[in-house]
């Protein structure tokens, strides 16, 4: 059974993260540059919060704030929907449509380790149905020899 872990030892564990008094606008700019969906609010080193383009779409556009004057604080969405390490792509896939969430920060009792999203569980299930349907081309023309 594949882990979150095995989606971690391929993409990495960098998880961008920004502090509760960061603006949206910082947050967008980020999130631009870096070519991400959402960012990690810590306070103290703890997950506070999670911060989406849907939440700068839902609670900031659509609610006409400032970006410039609109702390994360405000507009996160808290609490997280996170998972462990070691918890199977099947859970995960699960969560995300059951929460209707596209990102999952990957935490332990150490603290923060990552982050998966629903595109890589996709990709992930991607990648193995295409070694299965090579081992099963190899062994059908193994047979045929």
């Amino acid at each position: 059974m594949a882990t979150v872990l095995d989606i971690l030892g391929r993409k990495g564990g960098d998880v961008v993260t920004m502090a509760p008094d960061d603006s949206v606008l910082d947050a967008a700019r980020t999130m631009n540059e870096r070519g991400i969906g959402s960012v990690i609010v810590l306070e103290g080193g703890d997950v506070a919060g999670i911060f989406t383009e849907r939440d700068i779409l839902r609670r900031v556009v659509a609610e006409m704030k400032d970006p410039a004057a609109t702390k994360l604080s405000d507009v996160m969405t808290s609490p997280v929907i996170a998972c462990r390490p070691e918890a199977r792509l099947e859970e995960c896939a699960a969560l995300f449509t059951e929460k209707r969430v596209r990102h999952l920060p990957v935490a332990d009792e150490e603290g923060l380790k990552g982050m998966i999203t629903s595109g890589d569980i996709l990709a992930h299930q991607i990648k193995e149905h295409e070694d299965t349907i090579e081992f099963l081309n190899s062994y059908v023309f193994d047979l045929r020899s």
